[in-house]
This record gives C-alpha cells, structure tokens and sequence, in this order.
C-alpha cells in the first residue's frame, strides 16, 4: 500500500481544522468543550488588547467574554492551571492524566539552583500552613525579600516557593483577581473524586500521546512530545512502538515544497475527506495554539514569526506585539493593535502586507470588521487607524 501523501494545501487545511481555525467561528459551542478539544489554553500575562488566553477562545467563538473563564476556574471548578509547555488552563477532568506531571515538574523545579533559597523546610511549611489556616492567598499576602541588588528577574523567596507547591500540585489555582493568581490547597481546589483516581504511569503516558496526536492531526513523534511538554522523548518512542496499529505513517509537503516524514491519526483519511476550505479572515493571538511553534508555523504555512515583546525597541523588525493575520489557509498579514481604555478605543499602529499579497479592498473590509468585532471582546466601541489603512 503506498504511504499516504499529505499536499501542503490539504496539510494547512488538516492543521487549521485540528485547530478549530477552519469553519466561522462559533457560537453554540460552550467554552469547556473548547477547552477540550483544543487541549489546554495558554495563559499569559501581557494585555494589549485581551489577554492570550481570552483571545484564543474568541477566535473560536466570538460570543466568549472574558468572565466565562474565570466563572469555570474559580466557580464551577471546571478548569485548572498548571503547566504544560507554559502556563495553561486544562479541563478539569484531565486531572487523573496530569498526576505524574505534577511529580515530574516538582522534580524539575527541585532540581533548579533558582529555587535553591526558597526550597527550604521552614518557608514551606509555613506558606502551606497559613493557606490551610486563613484560605486563600495570593503572593502580596507574604512579605520575604530578594538578597542582594534588584535585577529583573530575580523574585522573593516566597513566590519562588510559593511556585514549587503550585507545580508539585500541593496548591493549585482557587481563582484570580484581575491577573492575580491565589493560591489554595490542592485538596480544596480539585474535587475529590478526580483527585482519588490512580492511574499508572504508563496510562497517563498513553493517553498524553494519543490526546496529543488527535489534537493535531499529524506530526513527528517530537511534535508529540512537545504538545503537553509532559512526557520524555523515550517514553513518546516507547509509546510509538507499541501502537503502531493507532498510526498511519505519511509523508506531508512543506510550504517549500519539501516532504518529511511524520505520524497520522489513525482517522486521517476520513478528516483529509471531509476538508473544507477555509475563508474566514482572523486576527489571531501570538500564543494561540495553532502558530505557537514558529518553525512549524514557517514549515506549513510559510509565515516567519517571532514575538518582539522581549527585544530592546531599536532591534524590533516589527513591533513590541504584533498579530498575525490569518485569511482562509494563508497568513496575508501582520499588525500592530493596541487598546486605549480611557478612550474605549482600539487604535491600529501598524499593518504590513506579507509579500506576494496584493491589497485588496475585499479584505480590507474583512479586516475592519473583525477588528470591530475584536474591540468588543475588549470592550472598546471604536477602531482608528493611525497608520495608512490596508
């Protein structure tokens, strides 16, 4: 039987589907399905517009407001956070597979000599004890300081500890105030009938690597592994070996034309049958799941992209945050958006055609729409361009 040969067209359509990027955006889907299907949503601190997490969700259903996340996370106990390859929010009912991640981070980070001050019996024992004692708090409730000179990065021994118990799962998330985090015992945050389920590890393995592989649709057995970030390469090796029947091997084109060798679910077929071409227009998050690995994102799609927020302001190419604009299969463009809250405005900085794209007035107008769209997610009524618009 000859291997299973993926276009690059069809490998694009396959990720954006794999994704929820290909059809509308939706607006019957409830947000902890979507959570579900996507895996995990990734958190993050920096609010131009939305935060990360809440844009990713409203790219996909552009009736979410910011309040349904915190209600799941802090109410509905529906939701959890923790760590897959950055902070994330994961369905509660993962929990039982995330056990061993738990162990395996608080190794990681016991391991780390940037712990090393805060890992000591005393401190705690005593962050521990007066969570039990006064519930929960954040890290503004404890008062340790930094030895020596301040540098950027350097934190009090009490957050840094206060980070260990949270990756080690002895405290987890109970809610949020704006973007504070608070900190409660496991056991009052995570219901208790999950928290009783033992599974192996080699359970907890199979399931991190089949959920991975269905969630993106094809990939190497790194791109696996790399998904949740909470298994081993030999161990995503191991798994590979022993399910091979749940595996189509397949080759797939690059935006270069080049072919690599990667795995299928074992459903490709029936998913490369019914893909459908996408042609909505989406204003998309840095961090959303879909673009967050920028090789495979230059591989698939041929789109070079990096985030700058992190680059001196005279060495930017582009912008501190600049968002890819995604239309159909092809990124046509990036821009530069930022909110005035005083104003209730969204002003757009910045915007550059990709190369090869001609202007057209079509997306133009497609563009200004989902930017008045997106200024509502914000709670902003206006848009104004201060650059040339598109």
């Amino acid at each position: 039987m000859p291997q299973l040969k993926i276009s690059n067209r069809d490998a694009r359509r396959l990720w954006l589907a794999a994704h929820g990027l290909s059809a509308p955006p939706r607006c019957d889907l409830e947000t902890l399905a979507l959570i579900r299907s996507l895996g995990f949503v990734q958190l993050d601190t920096i609010q131009v517009v939305s935060r990360a997490h809440h844009h990713i969700l409203w790219s996909r259903d552009q009736t979410y407001r910011e309040p349904v996340l915190d209600g799941l996370l802090a109410t509905d106990r529906q939701v959890f956070e923790h760590f897959t390859h950055d902070a994330s929010v994961l369905p509660m009912a993962f929990l039982p597979m995330w056990q061993r991640q738990f162990r395996r981070m608080k190794e990681k980070v016991g391991r780390s000599s940037w712990y090393g001050d805060a890992l000591n019996a005393d401190l705690l024992d005593t962050l521990m004890r007066r969570i039990a004692d006064e519930g929960p708090l954040s890290t503004r409730d404890f008062d340790t300081r930094v030895d020596g000179p301040k540098e950027m990065w350097k934190r009090p021994p009490h957050k840094k500890a206060l980070d260990y118990l949270w990756y080690s799962g002895e405290l987890a998330t109970s809610h949020r105030d704006g973007f504070t985090k608070f900190y409660d015992l496991a056991e009052r945050v995570f219901p208790p009938d999950l928290r009783a389920v033992q599974l192996a590890d080699q359970e907890q393995i199979d399931w991190l690597c089949h959920a991975a592989l269905g969630r993106i649709g094809f990939g190497t057995l790194t791109d696996i592994r790399k998904f949740w970030d909470a298994t081993e390469a030999s161990e995503v090796s191991k798994w590979a070996d022993q399910h091979t029947n749940a595996l189509v091997p397949a080759e797939v084109q690059a935006a270069d034309g080049t072919w690599s060798k990667v795995w299928a679910c074992a459903d490709i077929e029936a998913r490369l049958s019914a893909l459908k071409p996408a042609t909505r227009l989406r204003i998309l998050n840095p961090f959303d799941p879909a673009i967050r690995d920028r090789v495979r994102l230059k591989r698939l799609f041929g789109f070079d992209y990096t985030v700058e927020m992190f680059v001196p302001a005279a060495k930017r190419q582009w912008g501190y945050y600049v968002f890819p604009v995604l239309d159909g299969h092809r990124f046509v463009a990036r821009i530069e958006i930022k909110a005035d809250r005083s104003s209730k405005t969204l002003n757009v900085l910045n915007h550059w055609q990709e190369p090869g794209i001609a202007p057209s007035k079509t997306r133009t107008d497609r563009l200004n729409t989902e930017l008045a769209k997106f200024a509502r997610l914000a709670d902003l009524d206006t848009v104004r361009w201060l650059c040339q618009s598109a």
